[in-house]
């Protein structure tokens, strides 16, 4: 693992440089963040409204009893925002889009077409990776808003109709409980989580050996390695954010 991760900072550093000497295509950017997110959104949207909803209906017959329930709106968007539309956004496109980008450059390899762009004289960690990193970091912090909301309005929606908390009261606690750096914060793990995918499910990719078995084996890998990552990442950036501040 640790070696893994040594790579992907060397591969990391690699497309930094790529993409600072003024190489990368934005037409292919494009094309990479509507594979990475867009096809992705339906999914990522919809496991976050469910986790909101499941919540919603633990905890608001519990604020009822205690007289408390007007703070469900208040809880459960600090819970979305700080903690689970970041990530469980972030591991619906892992499961998806990551997988994918790990399955397309494994194929690419083990068919000589990295060894082709090698011929070329392009830098191949860089023609492949910046793409989908670039794409990673742009888009995947406008999925984490849109979970965000989904995951409000589904809790609004829950609420209203279990316990008929009235719409009004819920966004009152919602705006009251609220805080914007907890926004820039999730902005900020989407942002990291658009990196953390691209690169490690490229780079398990880029190592492939071995034929189709070999891609079968990268694309499961890829799949185990971003979610472990993108959990360690979570706990670094949580730890940094709100522990003593």
């Amino acid at each position: 693992m640790i070696s893994f991760l040594g790579l992907c900072v060397q591969n990391l550093i690699k497309t930094l440089k790529y993409i600072l000497s003024g190489n990368a295509k934005w037409s292919s950017v494009m094309s990479r963040a509507a594979m990475i997110s867009y096809d992705s959104l339906p999914m990522a949207l919809s496991i976050v409204f469910i986790a909101a909803v499941i919540i919603a209906l633990q905890v608001s017959k519990q604020f009822l009893m205690s007289g408390a329930e007007s703070y469900v709106g208040g809880f459960l968007a600090v819970a979305l925002i700080r903690e689970l539309a970041p990530g469980f956004a972030a591991l619906a496109l892992s499961a998806r889009a990551g997988t994918a980008i790990s399955a397309e450059i494994a194929n690419m390899q083990v068919t000589s077409q990295v060894d082709a762009i090698k011929t070329l004289k392009i830098e191949p960690v860089g023609y492949y990776f910046a793409p989908r990193i670039i794409a990673g970091a742009i888009t995947v912090p406008m999925v984490v808003i849109l979970a965000e909301l989904f995951g409000i309005l589904g809790g609004m929606i829950i609420s209203y109709t279990t316990i008929g908390l009235h719409p009004n009261r819920y966004m009152s606690s919602v705006w009251l409980w609220l805080n914007t750096r907890d926004i820039y914060i999730s902005i900020l793990k989407g942002f990291i989580f658009g990196i953390i995918i691209p690169l490690i499910c490229a780079t398990q990719g880029y190592t492939t050996t071995g034929g189709a078995k070999g891609v079968g084996i990268s694309t499961t890998k890829s799949a185990i390695n971003s979610t472990v990552f993108l959990l360690m990442a979570d706990l670094i950036i949580t730890f940094i954010f709100y522990v003593n501040n």
